[in-house]
């Protein structure tokens, strides 16, 4: 199981959120660069970058940082946030990241990841981020009615190749993940779904481990890592088995 450790960036700084709430951030460095080849000394075989301040504006703030972070390491990276259009999609990937993720936009602009799906392929991964099963969007800021694995069925017929899923109630909460909410998005399509939120401990990778006959490929971990409740190379370990 993938082991993806999550740089979450805001006004270019490494921050982490409780529940994705910009009021209850916490920063942690100053210079993601090195971060991230914190993270690849460690033994990170990709990362998960998320520009926070992109996904409330609806379009990318955080690129300089981004791309310095793809010049410093070798390893692949991922970039959400406020990635809405098939532009902002080609404009990150030419900046040498290799997946981009498109969330509020398999909602609310279905023609625009139609139109990445079909110039990037496999380079598009959909974030679905969820509180009680439903769909959120906006930074998180607001709810929808929608069903987030009917919303993933969805978007597995429209041709995206992996899920990244969110349980937003466990995000950053230091509390373990959702398991039944994973095994239910899991269960409910057929390509790889990576897990996102809670993950705290070496017994949380192996309980999700646990779910990769029904399809979990991996996980991102955020605050544990920066807190030390789990480190890099224990996570990587429990993740292979």
């Amino acid at each position: 199981m993938l082991i993806l450790p999550a740089i979450d960036l805001c006004e270019g700084q490494v921050v982490r959120l409780r529940q994705g709430d910009l009021a209850r951030k916490t920063v942690y460095s100053a210079d993601p660069a090195a971060q991230a080849r914190v993270w690849e000394e460690q033994g990170a075989e990709a990362l998960h970058l998320v520009d926070l301040d992109g996904a409330l504006a609806g379009e990318p703030r955080n690129l300089p940082a981004v791309e310095k972070i793809v010049e410093t390491v070798r390893i692949p990276c991922e970039l959400g946030g406020g990635l809405r259009t098939a532009e902002q999609v080609a404009r990150v990937l030419g900046l040498g990241v290799r997946w981009a993720i498109m969330g509020t936009s398999a909602l609310r602009h279905r023609p625009e990841l139609e139109a990445a799906l079909a110039r990037f392929e496999e380079r598009v991964i959909v974030g679905i981020d969820a509180r009680d099963g439903l769909v959120a969007f906006q930074g998180w800021v607001e709810a929808s009615s929608v069903s987030a694995y009917e919303l993933a069925r969805e978007v597995e017929r429209l041709g995206v190749r992996r899920i990244i899923f969110t349980d937003i109630a466990s995000d950053g909460m230091m509390r373990g993940p959702n398991l039944a909410a994973m095994r239910r998005m899991c269960e409910a399509v057929s390509v790889p779904v990576i897990a996102s939120g809670g993950v705290t401990t070496v017994e949380d990778v192996r309980a999700l481990r646990e779910l990769e006959p029904v399809g979990l490929a991996g996980c991102i971990i955020g605050r544990a890592l920066y807190d030390g409740t789990i480190t890099l190379p224990e996570a990587i370990a429990a993740g292979r088995g």
